[in-house]
């Protein structure tokens, strides 16, 4: 998608960022009891790990692409 660069006056092309993988399946699945199990609260802290790296990865891939300002 052209957008307009106001300081050369003239139309330019953005850049594409390379492909983020999808983030896998979520593995937890609701608690049996009142309180999870061990098992289930690690299956919740992978999950949140496989989320927290494939957000980071969007994150970097748009600062390299110039769509955001490094933090």
């Amino acid at each position: 998608m052209a957008y307009l660069n106001p300081a050369a006056g003239a139309a330019r092309e953005g850049k594409q960022a390379a492909a983020q993988a999808d983030m896998a399946a979520v593995t937890t699945t609701a608690a049996a009891g009142a309180n999870p199990t061990k098992a289930e609260f690690d299956k919740v802290v992978t999950d949140l790990a496989a989320a927290r790296t494939t957000i980071n990865g969007l994150l970097a891939k748009l600062r390299a692409a110039g769509l955001i300002a490094s933090s």
